[in-house]
Order: structure tokens, then sequence, then C-alpha cells
């Protein structure tokens, strides 16, 4: 009743509750999602979690994040790594190491400076080449 007399707060209820809707959407679909990638659960025990996650969807959620909350950041940690170490893999193939010309001339700076002596060059140049 106080809304119909204020309008701008029925806007605030009508925003809230469509927050609440889009979020319960979004933590049911993660639910979901979690309950197929885990790879502790068998076959058996993801189709009761999705039954029960689909047939009572509030108490299925809410029992689900109590019992398998932890294991599900868990995964998450997991997925996250295993994506970062894929493009750092990625990176350093694609960046590729340097070529034996360019070793080479950075050897041949190196004696020319004085860095290193006659012999150390001819013991990299040999380790580069071979």
């Amino acid at each position: 009743m106080l809304a119909y007399d204020y309008p701008i707060l029925g806007v605030f209820w009508t925003f809230m509750f469509w927050f609440l809707w889009l979020a319960w959407i979004l933590l049911l679909f993660r639910v979901i999602v979690d309950i197929f990638r885990s790879r502790d659960l068998g076959g058996v025990g993801k189709a009761f979690w999705a039954l029960f996650v689909i047939v009572l969807p509030w108490l299925g959620v809410l029992v689900y994040l109590i019992a398998r909350g932890g294991k599900m950041a868990q995964r998450d940690i997991e997925e996250a790594s295993a994506r970062e170490e894929a493009f750092q893999s990625y990176i350093r193939t694609t960046a590729g190491a340097p070529s034996t010309a360019d070793e080479l001339s950075k050897l041949s700076a190196l004696q020319e400076q004085g860095v290193i002596t006659d012999t150390e060059f001819e013991q990299q140049k040999a380790k580069l080449l071979t």
C-alpha cells in the first residue's frame, strides 16, 4: 500500500524483485553447471542433485550450497589455474625460443665487450650448434 502512495518506492520494489529474480536464476544455472562438471560425483549422484535442484529449486540450491559449496569454489580455482597455465603455455609456444643466430650474435657481442673469453665463446657456440 505504501508503494502506491509513493510511486518511486513502487519502482524501487519492482527493480529489487527483478534483480533478486535474476540473481536467483544465475545461481540456479551456476549450481546446475557445477553438478555436471563435478568429477567426484558419479552418474547417480549427479542425477539425484539435478533432480533435487529442478524439482525443489529453492531448497535444492540451498542444500547444495551448504553441502558442496566449498568444493564448488575449489573447482573454480582449479579451472582458473588450468586456464591460466594453458594461456601461459600458449604464450611460451607462440613467442618461441630465440633463434640460434640471435644467441650467437649475443655471444659474439659479449666476446667483443670482453665479458667472456674466446674459450667460453667457443664452448657456448658448440653448445648452441649441437
